[in-house]
């Protein structure tokens, strides 16, 4: 099976794209791994396009003013049908997760069904006033909803075969429906929000793309899934397989002893970023990697004695 990874980026988050690239690498990937990025190309990518052994690093300048949080399911649909239109799947990364299973188990997870991770805020059971409120708001809109179970996903992370493709089409049809009652998709909840709405939290998207994530897979309830549980991202103990540094404390804007006495540990995330952000695609000077990991080392002691309220 031939799979393109995508991923979408601004700012600082290309530290996160070179982290995400190598862990790619490392895993056994082989093909296509195309960036969407607004703004400057990072610097330390000298062209449009990048290769670290077998992967070609496709840069994918973008000109809209929707936040990338709601513009996964679009750029998706370009990777079909435009950037990889021979790819017979396409996966989804943000650019503060990195891989840590062999790829021949992603493969087998896009296979079985669309491959999908399990979110910190799961469950949400079948009767829960959020599910109840999407399934009132879309049956205004001809969409039917049918639940299907108690996972709540992270948008994260998507993989769908083109034979699934019509689960991102689904999804980018409920973000559209979704956009019109949050006043926009360049709205977001990261940083409250511009919206009154986007800053309530009891409104039923103040989640916007996850819970329209969440939306399509009770839409499209008779398409198979494959959702691995909360420990794949690092919400929970057990097999890691995509860390993902949550919330603002991403892993290069970190100061881990401050951070230490403060009583926050580093996570998993931050250590599997640090261990990939060496190379073979380097985004640092050398030694800052190695730099950064005796600094966790170090908070890491210090956690032994200061621990948050």
């Amino acid at each position: 099976m031939t799979t393109a990874v995508c991923t979408l980026f601004e700012g600082d988050y290309h530290y996160g794209v070179a982290a995400l690239a190598n862990s790619l690498h490392a895993a056994g990937f082989t093909g296509s791994f195309f960036a969407g990025y607004r703004g400057p190309r990072p610097a330390w990518a000298a062209a449009d396009e990048v290769c670290i052994g077998n992967i070609r690093i496709h840069f994918v300048p973008l000109a809209q003013n929707l936040h990338f949080a709601n513009f996964k399911p679009q750029f998706m649909r370009r990777v079909f049908s435009q950037l990889a239109p021979s790819a017979d799947a396409v996966l989804y990364l943000d650019p503060d997760i990195c891989l840590t299973a062999p790829w021949r188990f992603v493969e087998t997870w896009l296979e079985t069904g669309v491959a999908l991770c399990e979110d910190v805020n799961s469950p949400l059971h079948e009767n829960h006033p959020r599910r109840f409120d999407w399934r009132k708001f879309y049956a205004r809109h001809g969409v039917s909803l049918r639940y299907r179970g108690h996972v709540y996903v992270n948008s994260g992370a998507v993989g769908v075969t083109r034979a699934r493709l019509g689960f991102v089409e689904t999804w980018e049809r409920l973000q559209a429906l979704m956009g019109e009652e949050i006043g926009g998709l360049d709205q977001v909840k990261l940083g409250g929000g511009t919206s009154e709405r986007m800053r309530d939290p009891f409104f039923c998207f103040n989640v916007h793309d996850q819970d329209a994530l969440n939306a399509t897979l009770e839409a499209c309830a008779d398409t198979p899934v494959s959702i691995l549980g909360r420990e794949a991202m690092g919400f929970a103990s057990g097999l890691r397989v995509l860390p993902h540094a949550l919330g603002k404390r991403k892993p290069w804007r970190q100061r881990y002893v401050r951070e230490a006495f403060a009583g926050r540990q580093p996570r998993p995330a931050d250590e599997v970023f640090w261990r990939h952000a060496e190379g073979p695609l380097s985004a640092w000077p050398d030694g800052v990697p190695a730099r950064r990991r005796r600094l966790m080392r170090i908070a890491r002691f210090i956690g032994r004695f200061f621990r948050s309220a």
